[in-house]
């Protein structure tokens, strides 16, 4: 057996070129050559060596002067570049690489110069197929399982979508030649909740309100200081993460790199930006957080290098199985190993410790994470630096995020150590194709007593197993349904758009409409229950060739959606919006007469993706004021009127304060509003007359209308413990427009509307919008009485018919009842609610014996309220979407 896998050397490709290979990858480049097949091989098993092979044996269909090309599609960017250099320098082949964030063309002139000038496939005549040559380390997608039946209509439905047929090797026969590892488990304890642990959580919060409050002073930019705080709240969430994974060592540590990275940002810029405060409220939090996790460390941490003994009781049980199993490693010449994690701050905090831990000095160590990885993103420059030291052996042990598994030539490893499980059962498959020495290990640590964790990785094995025997004996010739996809081609130029890409080509429309600041064209997508199945309602933006299409009814959200978007673009082909390549831009039909061709530039910039600049008009009722609130001020006063079709339900009554009259065409105005589930509901304006606001009531509807508008609507300001402080200002100061939007309520008896003041105070007395660190505990915890929340104790109740926040979900809700029967330990859905949040949301509930609470979610009925004023010659126009509070 072994000797028909003996090194072969394969025909030669040029004078200069030869390949050498194993004969089972002769015998599958032969089986391509006579139809279309889909080689399912692990990761270094030399599949791209298979392909190329099979390009040079194909290497007369494409060569010029003939049209046709070849193309090999690649799902990353680096395994593009990986794959056109290992063709180009194994064949004499012109090859060229395009992929999203190159100078790659967009329009269709661009595209026939370049596959006029390189040999690479696409064909638009359907009588003549493409031949398909499909390579993967796994044929089913997601997180695996143990049903054979849905891992056979995944290679069933696979083998159908491409018209080709999975083979492979037996797995005898592939160990004959290649080496594969054995596979070890070791378990950890997670860290425990300590006293200590809680005070750095509790220490570590403080220091993030006090670096909020820093902020907010420092910036008064609204958009810029939203950034900021996302930015912040980011930077906290993965310290926190870090001190439950690595332990607050392992915090510390992630705690200076990070600081080490902006430290690095201010150095690199110019000395005319230096008076800005952009990282200052950063370093603080830094400081803060580097004060708080050192202050029970022993001195001499601080060195350069530290001894294990020292910290090691401020490690978590994790990464000290993790140094344990490095330690124990016995290195000899060109030995690697690779550690996996899920988390670029961990790998960063682990290299970290690691490069600097005496004991493992004979593990050369760095950190490989994405391009895009945070405050110091890692250039393709940097990445290609890292993989060459890996290969060149002077760096030994790399701590890689997923870009690791495939994509980078990073050669076999003796070691590799999953530090977090992977999440698909390809991820699992690859990472362990790294480890292909004599003798390699790959080792998975898992949570001690997870049961979740163990059934996942026997899953993985189990489901490994099951692709393996479908793809030798398939048992059944089962698919997914509605494989087929629907398309739409233009006759003339065989142009097809289908709706695998519909949706991102919708996208890329509406991106190409003019914009500014304060718009961002995107469509919006609308789900309704049919009979026949969900229809999706797609809306596109105001400046669109048209508003609004629906879809056929389908079996799922994600196909209708792809539908509707299929609907939607050959209604703009028909509208002239696209051209006759089914591309937006200015190239479309309906400006093809205003464009030259005759352009004698070569650059690869797309004219059409340029921004226009538009000037930006204030309607004269809306004109900046500045009031002060110090004497009453007097409001026109418009009663805003919802007419619900179907008139099934009642919407929540708003009425419009404006310091200027409208025009008197406005109140003639009925706009259609597209809310959730299809609804509509047209809107008017009634004038009331005008009503005089005191320096009480003024502040109140300021702090309304910002609670109402940023907080509820926007969601751009809240924090993790408290949503915002409201009203920091003694004077109203109005940048671009004014207008106060308050709930109103009509009498009993008669047609008089009034401001609902109540409602107004009712909302804005919830604990969520008051500074956290002023907030007082209601005395003793009594557990009859009170709750413990996120940031204090509380009455029960002051918590009924409150706002609360869930960060996990980012969603407000009000408090509906207090559940005393259930706490988090009752049963749901086979478990407990403890188990829920913990397995669903990663949360480990610190009071799992409290009650539960029974909330009422507040309803986004599509983007309420973000109206826009505008004026048009005599008439000041309402448009846009507005959202009712349910």
């Amino acid at each position: 057996m072994a000797t028909s896998f003996s090194l072969i050397e394969s025909p030669i490709l040029d004078n200069k070129h030869h390949i050498l290979c194993f004969r089972y990858q002769l015998d599958l480049c032969k089986r391509a050559l006579e139809e279309n097949i889909i080689v399912y091989l692990g990761t270094g098993c030399g599949k791209t060596h298979i392909a190329v092979l099979l390009i040079y044996e194909l290497g007369h269909l494409i060569r010029k002067p003939r049209r046709d090309v070849c193309i090999f599609l690649a799902p990353t960017v680096p395994l593009v570049l990986q794959q056109a250099t290992v063709i180009a320098n194994s064949t004499n082949f012109r090859v060229q690489s395009y992929y999203g964030d190159g100078k790659t063309p967009r329009d269709h002139e661009n595209w026939e110069t370049e596959m006029a000038e390189s040999e690479e496939f696409y064909n638009n005549d359907m009588v003549k197929p493409p031949r398909i040559f499909g390579m993967t380390a796994s044929p089913v997608m997601g997180k695996g399982g143990s049903n054979k039946l849905n891992y056979t209509k995944c290679i069933n439905s696979l083998e159908e979508l491409l018209h080709a047929k999975v083979c492979s090797v037996d797995n005898a026969e592939l160990e004959s030649v290649l080496a594969f590892p054995d596979m070890e488990v070791h378990t950890y304890v997670p860290l425990s909740q300590s006293n200590l642990t809680v005070t750095y959580n509790k220490e570590l919060d403080r220091s993030k309100l006090e670096s909020e409050r820093i902020l907010r002073e420092s910036l008064y930019d609204f958009k810029d200081s939203q950034k900021k705080l996302k930015s912040l709240g980011r930077l906290h969430g993965n310290l926190v993460f870090c001190l439950q994974e690595l332990g607050s060592f392992g915090a510390l540590q992630a705690a200076k790199a990070f600081l080490l990275s902006f430290d690095g940002d201010v150095l690199d810029r110019k000395e005319s930006d230096m008076n800005d405060n952009s990282t200052r409220f950063k370093h603080h939090y830094l400081n803060k957080a580097i004060s708080v996790l050192s202050s029970n460390i022993l001195d001499g941490t601080h060195d350069d290098s530290f001894n294990l003994e020292m910290v090691e009781p401020f490690f978590s049980n994790k990464i000290m199985v993790l140094i344990n199993i490095l330690s124990r490693y016995r290195l000899e010449e060109n030995m690697k190993c690779i550690v996996f994690v899920k988390r670029i701050t961990v790998a960063r905090a682990i290299a970290h410790i690691l490069q600097n831990l005496k004991g493992l000095d004979l593990w050369k160590c760095e950190f490989l994470v994405g391009r895009h990885s945070g405050p110091k993103n890692m250039s393709r420059q940097k990445m290609d630096a890292i993989v060459e030291n890996f290969s060149s052996g002077e760096v030994n042990l790399l701590i890689a995020t997923s870009v690791g598994e495939e994509g980078l030539d990073i050669q076999t490893c003796c070691l590799v150590v999953r530090f977090d499980l992977p999440e698909t059962v390809a991820s699992f498959i690859q990472s362990r194709g790294r480890a292909r020495m004599t003798n390699s290990k790959y080792v998975v640590l898992l949570e001690r007593g997870n049961h979740s964790e163990e059934k996942l990785l026997n899953d993985y094995i189990d489901g490994e197993g099951i692709m393996n025997g479908e793809i030798d004996l398939r048992t059944s010739n089962d698919v997914f349904d509605h494989l087929e996809e629907k398309s739409y081609q233009v006759e003339k130029t065989g142009a097809s758009i289908s709706t695998a890409c519909s949706v991102s080509l919708l996208h890329r429309y509406c991106y190409n409409l003019p914009k500014d600041m304060f718009f961002n064209p995107s469509p919006a997508f609308i789900y309704i229950d049919d009979t026949e199945g969900i229809i999706c309602r797609v809306i596109l933006p105001p400046n669109a060739a048209f508003r609004q299409v629906d879809g056929q009814p389908c079996q799922s959200n994600d196909e209708a959606k792809r539908d509707a978007c299929l609907e939607a673009l050959v209604k703009l082909y028909e509208l002239g919006a696209l051209t006759d390549f089914l591309l937006p831009g200015s190239g479309s039909r309906k400006n093809k007469a205003s464009t030259t061709n005759g352009s004698a530039s070569n650059s690869h910039d797309d004219e059409s993706l340029r921004e226009e600049l538009h000037e930006m008009l204030i309607p004269t009722i809306l004109k900046p004021s500045t009031c002060k609130l110090d004497c009453p001020l007097n409001l026109h006063f418009y009663y805003i009127q919802f007419f619900p079709i179907p008139a099934d339900r009642h919407y929540r009554i708003f009425g419009l304060f404006v310091i200027n009259p409208l025009p008197m065409e406005a109140e003639k105005l009925e706009v259609d509003l597209h809310l959730a589930r299809g609804r509509i509901v047209k809107a008017g304006m009634k004038h009331l007359g005008t009503i005089s606001f005191d320096e009480e009531q003024m502040m109140l509807a300021r702090n309304f209308q910002e609670m109402f508008l940023k907080v509820l609507l926007d969601r751009s300001e809240f924090t993790v413990s408290h949503v915002m402080l409201l009203g920091n200002s003694e004077t109203l100061q109005f940048n671009s427009t004014f207008y106060l939007l308050l709930p109103i309520k009509q009498e009993l008896y008669g047609d008089i509307f009034m401001i609902d003041w109540p409602t107004v105070k009712r909302c804005l007395s919830s604990p969520v919008f008051k500074d956290p660190t002023g907030v007082s505990a209601h005395g003793s915890y009594l557990p009859d009485e009170s709750l413990r929340l996120l940031d204090n104790m509380y009455s029960k109740t002051d918590v009924v018919g409150s706002l609360i926040f869930a960060p996990h979900i980012k969603t407000f809700f009000v408090i509906h009842v207090i559940l005393n029967e259930l706490n988090a330990r009752s049963e749901y859905d086979g478990a407990t609610y403890e188990d829920h949040y913990k397995e669903r949301f990663g949360i480990k509930l610190s009071h799992p014996e409290q009650p539960l609470l029974h909330a009422k979610q507040l309803f986004n009925l599509h983007n309420l309220l973000h109206d826009r004023l505008r004026e048009t010659t005599a008439i000041c126009e309402l448009y846009s979407e507005y959202t009712a509070l349910l």
